[in-house]
């Protein structure tokens, strides 16, 4: 299956319960991701990552699926077309 370049946007509002999962489950696409920026927000209690990939479209739906079974984690993606 062809890769596509894209993107996951991931929310954290639990980062003391989460963030460890979080990071982990990211760790096992490591192969996969080009960039990662991870902002956290203290004075909400949030963290914001943004994950660039190349991966195909089986792929991301296993990671933002995972990703977003983890308690307190919110997560948005998308692929280009071609």
């Amino acid at each position: 299956m062809e890769t596509r370049v894209g993107f996951v946007g991931i929310l954290v509002e639990k980062r003391e319960t989460a963030a460890d999962q979080v990071n982990h489950l990211i760790s096992q696409f490591a192969d996969s991701i080009i960039a990662r920026t991870g902002i956290p927000y203290k004075e909400k209690d949030v963290s914001v990552i943004t994950l660039v990939v190349d991966m195909t479209s089986d792929q991301i739906g296993t990671l933002t699926g995972k990703l977003g079974t983890i308690p307190g984690v919110s997560v948005k993606s998308a692929l280009s077309k071609r």
